[in-house]
């Protein structure tokens, strides 16, 4: 398998992503926010379809609504009177309304919009995985500097605000970097399972890990090894690569909560 370029190419780019994604989900699982990639993912299929209509390259333009989603998705929770879900609702419908009236002007209701939807990690160039491990560099460069004062909302959000933590500033960041790990992710899982890796190794993790570090670093671990292993097996089995990916996260969760219920016993 590694003899072949575009395995070893698709091998790297999921790496990559099986890091990333848990690492930026541990914040949002935390904090109970687990569908604010999903919602996210709409909005950069909206993104796609721009990209798509204009000429523009897909993943720049998926990459920019992404941002201004997540962003507009925490100002409307914190500052427009809207509760979590309902600002997630809008935005969640209004992304994948946009994208669905986007495509059908472009007329690209095609192959190669599924690439975006579903993933479509064996066609990752040496360009793609230049752009993903960028991407992923700085969300991983931002989550280790602002760590601390992030693991602290988490514990204590109002605490935090009393010592003088931006919260507000800290959110968007937060979202912000959701909307970085969709974008680098389309290739790998697609925008309808990205989410599914930024959740299920951190919630796996919580079912054995001991502290909120070790959660952290064995949710990153897990997402590692899942993606590895997804890629493995949907070579050798013929599967589609993301959902393969996906699924062996599950399987990692369901072996975790086993674990962990006869570990409490």
């Amino acid at each position: 398998m590694l003899r072949l370029e575009f395995m070893r190419l698709a091998l790297a780019a999921a790496a990559i992503v099986g890091v990333v994604a848990p690492a930026v989900g541990f914040f949002l699982v935390q904090r109970r926010q687990s569908l604010i990639g999903d919602g996210i993912g709409h909005v950069a299929f909206a993104g796609v379809a721009a990209g798509i209509l204009f000429g523009v390259s897909p993943v720049l333009t998926a990459l920019v609504a992404a941002v201004l989603g997540g962003i507009a998705i925490e100002l409307l929770r914190s500052r427009g009177g809207a509760a979590g879900d309902q600002a997630l609702a809008l935005v969640f419908y209004t992304g994948i309304a946009l994208g669905v009236v986007l495509i059908s002007s472009a007329g690209a209701l095609n192959v190669n919009l599924f690439q975006y939807l579903f993933g479509s990690i064996l066609t990752v160039t040496r360009g793609d995985l230049a752009t993903i491990a960028s991407l992923g560099a700085v969300a991983l460069a931002v989550v280790a500097l602002l760590y601390r004062p992030l693991a602290g909302t988490v514990v204590d959000e109002e605490g935090a605000r009393v010592a003088g933590v931006p919260i507000g500033a800290l959110n968007i960041v937060v979202a912000a970097l959701a909307a970085v790990t969709v974008a680098l992710s389309m290739r790998v899982v697609g925008i309808l399972l990205v989410a599914a890796l930024m959740v299920l190794p951190v919630s796996a993790a919580g079912r054995v890990a001991w502290s909120m570090r070790s959660t952290f670093f064995l949710a990153m671990a897990i997402g590692l090894a899942s993606a590895l292993a997804g890629v493995t097996l949907s070579y050798y089995a013929n599967l589609p690569p993301g959902g393969t990916i996906v699924l062996v996260a599950a399987g990692a969760f369901a072996a975790a909560a086993v674990v962990g219920s006869a570990r409490r016993r």
